[in-house]
């Protein structure tokens, strides 16, 4: 949503802030809610991808059965 809509999320996949762009307070609910369930499912989703490279870097690549 051209960045009117920032969360941040820990790495235990919780909430740490939501931030809205003023200007987008003037638009319909439905179309907000949808930007904040994309930029929620979006910040989750880069959690995702770092703790998994993260978790690569330490195990040399090596593939762990019921890690991920």
């Amino acid at each position: 949503g051209g960045d009117m809509v920032k969360v941040v999320v820990s790495g235990e996949k919780k909430i740490l802030s939501l931030n809205l762009d003023p200007n987008l307070l003037n638009e319909d609910k439905e179309m907000i809610e949808d930007l904040i369930l994309v930029a929620i499912n979006q910040a989750i989703e880069k959690v995702d991808s770092i703790s998994k490279e993260k978790m690569g870097s330490l195990t040399g690549g090596m593939n762990i059965p019921g890690l991920f």
